[in-house]
């Protein structure tokens, strides 16, 4: 019989992916830190309610958030986001931690989620950070989602998949359940990224794109390249109608729905 902590890790992990496929559709609402109340997260219980019927399997919050959303959560997951950073500081690279793995188990959740970036002047601190609250998790029997991007002063293109593949190893190597990190923009370089790490990797959204194709492309394209799911945050909560999009985003992860499909149920 595994210890303990571990059947509480994979007990929580399956909580937070889809049952049949075992796949993620994360819907991280972060972003009241480090920009404010923007737009779709005003009424954060709401834009929860709307992901959780369009399909997430899981939602990710600052710890303040979760006494309001958590009776929206119904059968998803929660994971609690541990960094933070404004962007009003000088420098919104720099990810400090401002919640502990002990917290995050007290309010019920079944994840914690920590922000690194690779390249910047604070790389150190925060891959240490990282490897710290790895430790903690494998002893409490949570899971742990590493959020990785390669953003720094020398970095040109945090999407070259160099960068991608090297920061979703060490995500893994330091203790990552889950691997978050940016695409690469192509099938064949996303698929050396993936190969390449031996957890589950996940697509973050990044800024809103242009059209609703745009962002169901880059889904249907990471799955064809073998990501574990998504983690997308603005292009879902943000859309006019985020519910019908994230229900299609859902569509591509969870039942291998081709972009045209997954776009008629947006409109």
């Amino acid at each position: 019989m595994p210890p303990l902590p571990d059947i509480g890790r994979q007990l929580r992990l399956r909580r937070l992916r889809d049952p049949a496929t075992g796949m993620f559709v994360l819907i991280p609402m972060d972003h009241g830190v480090s920009v404010g109340p923007v737009a779709g997260l005003e009424d954060a219980p709401g834009a929860v309610r709307a992901a959780v019927k369009g399909g997430a399997t899981g939602i990710v919050v600052h710890k303040g958030l979760v006494r309001a959303v958590g009776p929206a959560l119904g059968r998803a997951g929660l994971l609690v986001h541990l960094s933070a950073s404004s962007g009003l500081n000088p420098d919104p690279n720099d990810k400090r931690l401002v919640g502990t793995v002990e917290e995050a188990a007290q309010l019920g959740a079944d994840g914690v989620s920590v922000h690194v970036n690779i390249g910047a002047p604070q790389e150190s601190r925060m891959v240490e950070d990282l490897g710290r609250v790895a430790t903690d998790c494998a002893r409490l029997g949570m899971p742990l989602l590493a959020m990785m991007y390669a953003r720094g002063h020398d970095i040109r293109d945090p999407h070259d998949v160099a960068y991608v593949a090297h920061i979703a190893r060490l995500g893994a190597e330091l203790g990552a359940d889950v691997v978050k990190c940016p695409y690469t923009g192509s099938v064949e370089s996303f698929r050396k990224v993936v190969q390449g790490c031996p957890v589950p990797v996940v697509i973050s959204g990044g800024a809103r794109m242009e059209t609703d194709a745009h962002v169901l492309q880059l889904v249907h394209d990471a799955m064809q390249a073998g990501a574990a799911g998504v983690s997308i945050g603005r292009n879902a909560f943000q859309h006019p109608r985020p519910e019908a999009m994230v229900r299609a985003i859902a569509a591509i992860v969870l039942e291998n729905q081709g972009v045209e499909q997954a776009r008629k149920l947006v409109r």
